[in-house]
């Protein structure tokens, strides 16, 4: 059989070390490339023929969920295992209904990681064993009722340019910084903003930041 080829997308040069290392001991498993940020990620994956996705929830610029959203235009044959410091129940959820096939906690051990990898390069969903019960039973349940999920639609309905704005302004870029990063005029990323707060009811930017945290766009890890 042939090796299952994993691309690993972390922003911390020692995390993917860490799990390179990790992976490349796994008999059957290889390492086909790496990216520090989201765009990186989704260029990359142009050109690398990847089998497994390791992404980071929470990396700057254009965080993983962003990225797992557009990964099946590239190639929906990539299957996604997030990964996280946090069990957080809107993370999970987010990330289940983005077509993530896996949830792995940053401190789970060498085995588990090889299972996911494994787990999910079979077609298989997996999460860590830590993430706690209800949240995989809340997922499930809400996956049955086959209507909205609640809390989530407003989310569902932002454009990818706000969701990526939404994320900037969580970091704390200001107009005229978020205008020069997306080559927007700040008479845009304005009128951006003012959308946002409408379509979510959140009226100051604290509202949006704390907003961006609990759907993942931003961690209070960063």
């Amino acid at each position: 059989m042939s090796a299952i080829r994993v691309f690993l997308a972390d922003d911390h040069a020692l995390v993917r070390a860490g799990f390179r290392s990790l992976l490349q001991s796994f008999d059957g498993i290889e390492v086909v490339g790496e990216a520090e940020d989201g765009h990186a990620t989704l260029k990359l994956l142009k050109e690398k023929q990847a089998d497994v996705l390791l992404l980071d929830v929470s990396m700057k610029g254009l965080n993983g969920l962003e990225v797992l959203g557009r990964v099946p235009k590239l190639n929906p044959k990539i299957r996604v295992i997030m990964l996280s410091m946090h069990a957080n129940e809107e993370y999970v959820l987010q990330a289940l209904k983005s077509g993530a096939r896996g949830y792995l906690l940053k401190d789970a051990g060498p085995g588990e990681l090889e299972l996911a990898v494994r787990s999910v390069a079979r077609g298989e969903i997996y999460l860590s064993p830590a993430v706690s019960k209800h949240v995989v039973d809340e997922y499930l349940r809400r996956g049955r009722a086959n209507g909205p999920v609640p809390g989530y639609k407003p989310f569902d309905e932002l454009t990818a340019r706000q969701r990526e704005i939404l994320q900037l302004i969580a970091e704390g870029h200001s107009t005229k910084e978020i205008a020069s990063k997306l080559d927007l005029s700040v008479k845009t990323v304005d009128t951006h903003r003012t959308e946002l707060m409408a379509r979510l009811d959140l009226h100051d930017i604290a509202g949006l930041v704390r907003y961006a945290i609990r759907v993942g766009l931003a961690s209070p890890e960063k």
